[in-house]
């Protein structure tokens, strides 16, 4: 029987993603554990390995193709003795068991594909709808109701010309009109349309540059962060110069490795990651998570580090960072950063962790406040580190002072308990050797 290989969910929370480049043509034999094909998401490049041996009988979905939904036929795969023109030409039967015939992490759970007829009734009222994004815009901006509409796609899906084929036959039912929510508030409206926008401005004084799907995941996340958390800001100044100095006395002394370079190199950032995890543990009820049924307290301060890529950002975790030597995190996030920027991450590497850091210092930026990236109830915007006057003992004097805003969600870590993290961060900053104990 013929093998479905379905677009696989590289995360819990992946709905699309693109299909970057096939490595296998159609015809080419297919063993287990073969790499089918590269998948882009919005942070990362994933290779998928096969599954199921045959002959690569048709690709669906070529390569180069963006926001293929999960769970959407990509390429079927000829079983041993088929004839793989009936297959290619869709006349042989698929498995009745139809499997994503790729290799998925093993921390990802992937819904399995849909078993619909092709000619099945329409979506009952309640039931989970399968269509492509494409046809739910279509739908939607026509006011269409998409369970009265039968899907003609892999396994019932109702794709663009199924919502075509309504609105020229007048098949479909109408939508009703959304009741107004009850916690709907003015800010939570959408802003102007696109071709509003674009009359502002005059015609060909600008390019038209379209979001990718980084881009849109970014934008779509933080304007849920900022309109769900109640972000609350508690600043701080810390003295560096015990930090500073200590750093340079660590790294005069670091062993060299075989080719003469040094093992490990810290940087401002490594004590900061390293601090921030020590402070979480020592103010435990701050290392947090909320949840609309508990608080989820963790046993380890996961900490996030904001790496800027092409086109966006992406947060690696350092895990378990309280554990970690200051040399360890250090190298641990070269590496992180360095795959991030080529997209290499597994999901695993980016997608959790109990707080996070970002640092702008190396631009110049003297404070700013960051947006709380949820799970996180807690992120740590790090400014430059300068030289200011301070007043020591009723004299003046010169200290290289940093300036760091914890955001927080104040559902989880209110105003005196994030003043108390500030604090215990702040005094780990500048005596270094106290997080070292």
């Amino acid at each position: 029987m013929a093998v479905e290989i379905l677009m696989p969910a590289l995360s819990p929370t992946m709905e699309k993603g693109n299909l970057a480049k096939w490595l296998k043509k159609e015809g080419d034999r297919i063993k287990s554990g073969d790499i089918l094909a590269e998948i882009e998401t919005d942070k990362a490049t994933m290779e998928v390995e096969a599954v199921d041996e045959g002959i690569l009988a048709k690709i669906v979905v070529p390569g180069g193709t963006q926001d293929v939904a999960v769970n959407q036929v990509i390429a079927l795969i000829a079983s041993d003795g088929e004839d793989v023109s009936k297959v290619a030409s869709g006349s042989a039967s698929p498995s009745s068991t139809p499997k994503a015939s790729v290799a998925i992490p093993p921390s990802v759970s992937v819904a399995p594909a849909p078993m619909v007829s092709a000619a099945a009734a329409p979506v009952s009222s309640g039931a989970k709808l399968f269509a492509s994004p494409l046809a739910k815009r279509m739908a939607k901006e026509a006011g269409l109701d998409l369970s009265s509409i039968v899907g003609s796609g892999p396994h019932g899906r109702i794709v663009e010309r199924d919502v075509k084929a309504a609105l020229t036959g007048g098949t479909a039912k109408r939508a009703a009109p959304a009741a107004p929510s009850a916690s709907a508030t003015p800010s939570m409206a959408s802003g102007m349309s696109d071709e509003t926008v674009k009359k502002l401005f005059e015609p060909g004084s600008f390019e038209e540059l379209p979001h990718d799907s980084m881009r849109k995941t970014i934008a779509r996340r933080l304007l849920e962060a900022k309109q769900t958390i109640p972000h609350f800001y508690v600043s701080a100044d810390c003295e560096l110069d015990a930090l500073m100095a200590a750093r340079e006395a660590i790294n005069a002394s670091a062993p060299k490795g075989a080719d003469g370079k040094p093992l490990y190199k810290l940087s401002v950032n490594d004590f900061v990651i390293k601090a921030l995890a020590v402070a979480l543990m020592r103010v435990p009820d701050a290392n947090v998570t909320w949840t609309e049924g508990a608080m989820l307290k963790h046993k380890h301060a996961d900490v996030g580090v904001a790496v800027s890529i092409p086109g966006g950002l992406i947060t690696p975790i350092v895990r378990k960072a309280e554990l970690k030597s200051l040399s360890a995190i250090s190298n641990e996030m070269k590496d992180l950063a360095s795959r991030a920027r080529n997209r290499k991450l597994k999901p695993e590497e980016y997608q959790g962790g109990s707080t996070a850091v970002s640092n702008l210092g190396m631009f110049g930026v003297k404070n700013f406040q960051a947006i709380v990236n949820p799970p996180h109830a807690t992120i740590l915007a790090v400014g430059a580190g300068e030289q200011r006057a301070v007043v020591k003992n009723g004299s003046l004097s010169v200290a290289t002072v940093m300036t760091v805003t914890f955001s927080t969600d104040h559902r989880a870590v209110d105003g005196a308990l994030g003043a108390e993290l500030i604090q215990v961060f702040k005094t780990l900053i500048e005596n270094p050797v106290g997080m070292l104990v």
